[in-house]
């Protein structure tokens, strides 16, 4: 009984439970089939930003990308340029898009695992640098016209109700991450590299290139959340990703990934996810100011790593 209440899986699964019945007391809004729909589109984006976070952050050695957002809207920007400067249909500059956001990614792992620089600097840097290059490509405006080969079906069509960008794209990238983890080779290696990269090296682990496809790997998800902007808005904003690095690792540190690295899995991401949605959304119908959501969300983040951290401490230490 112990072992499963320890599990901070069944920790968040209860916070949900009791979130969403306190949300639906304080707000008689927030069960409205209309207010689901939208807190699951808005969700499906940063829950992208938080798989490649969390992968990152399992890999160890400091890991962090503080750049997700940035990539993000790197990406979306691309995005644009090809599905309309350059004509591409939107299903391609899709494509495109997710491989830019693969060599972004790319670039920030061999920054950090090459060159030996620290990753808070190398990701904060490119925040910055990608940020300003999508400001600069796109000239400051949102790119538009690309509605057509039923491009919008991805991020504003239901099936039963439920938005189609989350059953087609969120819900298989953490079913495969979390088969990946859990049942392949690479998923052992990220474990093993995160726990004791020494270790892992020794055993014949590529420390260094495991980690590299990680940062990649982020770039991908980074961009995925681009291309689902930009069919849910039907445009390519140069700022769509502004601000969303730091619910991305909130949401993947709340779900259970310890900072240091190697421990962690990404079902729980995925109900950390849910928990700030509702979270959220709720807090928004009854009035609470985006100031103190923010300050709720903090504290319930480092109530998390608390109990985490406490529970760590062996019965033995005064």
């Amino acid at each position: 009984m112990m072992r499963l209440m320890g599990d901070r899986r069944i920790a968040l699964g209860i916070l949900i439970a009791i979130a969403i019945v306190a949300m639906g007391m304080i707000s008689p809004y927030f069960l409205e089939a209309g207010n689901l729909l939208s807190l699951m589109q808005y969700s499906s984006v940063v829950g992208l930003l938080a798989i490649g976070q969390s992968l990152v952050i399992l890999g160890g050695g400091g890991g962090i990308d503080l750049s997700v957002g940035s990539m993000l809207s790197l990406s979306s920007i691309t995005f644009g340029l090809l599905a309309v400067d350059a004509g591409w249909s939107p299903w391609l500059a899709a494509l495109g898009a997710i491989v830019a956001g693969a060599l972004l990614g790319l670039f920030n792992g061999v920054l950090i695992n090459v060159f030996n620089m620290p990753p808070l600097i190398v990701t904060l840097g490119t925040l910055y640098l990608y940020g300003s290059l999508a400001l600069v490509l796109a000239n400051g405006l949102d790119i538009n016209g690309f509605d057509r080969d039923g491009f919008s079906i991805l991020g504003q069509s239901t099936i039963f109700g439920i938005p189609t960008q989350v059953i087609f794209v969120l819900i298989p990238s953490y079913a495969a991450v979390a088969w990946v983890m859990s049942r392949t080779r690479f998923g052992r290696e990220v474990y093993e590299t995160g726990s004791n990269a020494i270790a892992a090296r020794i055993s014949g682990v590529n420390v260094k290139w495991t980690r590299i496809k990680l940062y990649a790997i982020s770039g991908v998800f980074s961009a995925m959340g681009a291309v689902v902007t930009a069919s849910w808005l039907l445009n390519a904003k140069s700022t769509a990703g502004v601000g969303q690095e730091l619910q991305a690792i909130t949401i993947a540190v709340l779900g259970g990934i310890v900072i240091t690295g190697g421990v962690g899995r990404v079902s729980g991401t995925l109900l950390a996810l849910v928990l700030v949605a509702v979270l959220n959304s709720g807090m928004a119908l009854a009035g609470v100011g985006s100031t103190y959501q923010i300050g709720l969300l903090g504290v319930v983040l480092i109530v998390s790593v608390l109990v985490r951290h406490k529970s760590a401490i062996p019965s033995s230490v005064p």
